[in-house]
């Protein structure tokens, strides 16, 4: 196979680096893949391959299966085992084990009948319908790309890359499943006294009620072992948001002296080493924090090109799709699924992607069979856990309707923190593990 340097530097996901990645790009990697053999034969016109085993890509795999037994369905994912961000500041909290939340990925695999390969994804080449992995590139007939988030470092850093590692290391935002969490956990239980900062991304985020559920977690933890610390929440926005006054009555009346909400505190300069933050509503001096940076479409939609572009022709950060077929609006053969789509209200959640996973199956099965198929609109359910003895939530449910060619949201809010919303919680997230991983 003839491989140019301009197509192996677009192997390589070079325009897609960012201080998130390695410094150096993976041009080597490239050009070793690009002289790789296929990893399977050609397929047979129904090969529909899914990057990105989280909650959105695992849903499509299975889902397809159900669908058309016939569909040939890849799942690649670069983890060898899942980890739910979903119920993660439960976990973080101690009231969960690290067993809800971790799942293996062959049991689902043989199950449904789709097959999957634990592979890293250096590239993608449309043209050709080739997805690039370090074990070789597999062909398909639809693309399915459903890789998360990844952290927008250089939106407070710019080109320095060894700055962002080091406060990525340091100070883990935890929003992208692994070893962050683990070390935030290390972090929250060790901590003796002082400030522990959490920083609220601008703009769209995954789980827009996480960074204040974990505030609370993290202030039940100080709380039970009588640490003399406060949690201070520096939030870019006026207001909490979604379900604020459901946090702001567990920050008021359950940690009070430890909960420290601070509203239009946009981030103007981060200093990880001196252990300094300056916004528009003061400058903070931490003792540990919970530093999440800008989030932004995972690095495989930056890879095969399909991030959209504002007025004045800059990247939005998240994935150019159709708000109601999810096909990439540049290529009608890529699906764009889960947290990495864009301009549309929806929120980037698990239950949320687990619902498009199911839409974007039926869109697929149906044009594979030659088959008109309106699409359905998605739902979305979100509990928070806000108290941890008693455990109490609360929790926000939103349906959708196409109205006057808008999409248009319907909430609906219980701010009334209660032990049957905790206990729903975990009944919700018991349903959807079952539903993934049978």
């Amino acid at each position: 196979m003839s491989v140019s340097r301009r197509d192996l530097f677009k192997l390589a996901g070079v325009g897609a680096i960012i201080s998130a990645l390695p410094s150096k790009p993976s041009f080597a990697a490239a050009e070793k893949v690009g002289k790789m053999g296929a990893m399977l034969p050609p397929p047979k016109g129904n090969r529909v391959v899914v990057c990105g085993g989280g909650w959105a890509g695992l849903t499509v795999a299975k889902y397809l299966k159900k669908e058309d037994p016939n569909i040939e369905v890849v799942l690649i994912e670069k983890r060898p085992n899942f980890f739910s961000c979903p119920i993660s500041n439960e976990w973080l909290a101690g009231l969960v084990s690290l067993d809800f939340l971790s799942h293996d990925y062959n049991q689902p695999a043989a199950k449904y009948g789709y097959k999957f390969i634990n592979a890293t994804v250096l590239g993608i080449e449309r043209d050709k319908k080739r997805v690039y992995t370090n074990h070789g590139y597999i062909e398909y007939d639809y693309l399915v790309l459903a890789p998360g988030i990844r952290y927008n470092y250089s939106a407070w850093f710019k080109d320095d890359k060894q700055m962002a590692e080091y406060a990525r290391v340091h100070y883990p935002p935890a929003f992208i499943p692994g070893s962050e969490h683990l070390a935030l956990k290390r972090k929250v239980w060790e901590f003796e006294e002082g400030d522990f900062v959490i920083t609220v991304p601008p703009g769209a985020y995954r789980c827009p009620p996480a960074p204040y559920e974990r505030a609370a977690m993290i202030a039940y933890v100080f709380k039970k072992n009588n640490v003399k610390g406060r949690v201070i929440i520096l939030d870019p926005k006026g207001d909490i948001a979604p379900k604020g006054p459901g946090f702001r009555a567990a920050y008021e009346q359950l940690y009070l002296g430890i909960v420290e909400y601070v509203p239009n505190a946009v981030i103007k300069e981060v200093d990880p080493v001196n252990k300094i933050i300056k916004t528009t509503a003061g400058d903070f001096k931490f003792t540990d924090a919970n530093l999440v940076p800008p989030h932004q479409a995972g690095s495989l939609v930056w890879m095969a090109d399909l991030i959209a572009k504002d007025k004045e022709g800059k990247p939005t950060g998240w994935a150019d799709q159709d708000p109601l077929t999810y096909q990439a609006k540049a290529d009608p053969n890529v699906f764009l699924v889960g947290d990495v789509i864009g301009g549309v209200p929806y929120p980037k959640s698990g239950h949320m992607a687990n619902s498009q996973g199911k839409i974007v199956a039926k869109i697929i099965a149906s044009r594979i069979k030659g088959k008109e198929y309106k699409p359905t609109l998605p739902d979305n359910t979100c509990y928070s856990m806000v108290n941890g003895d008693p455990q109490e939530a609360i929790v926000i449910s939103v349906t959708y309707e196409l109205k006057d060619g808008k999409i248009e949201p319907r909430a609906r809010v219980i701010n009334e923190r209660s032990k049957a919303l905790a206990d729903a919680t975990y009944e919700w997230a018991k349903a959807i593990y079952r539903d993934m991983f049978a």
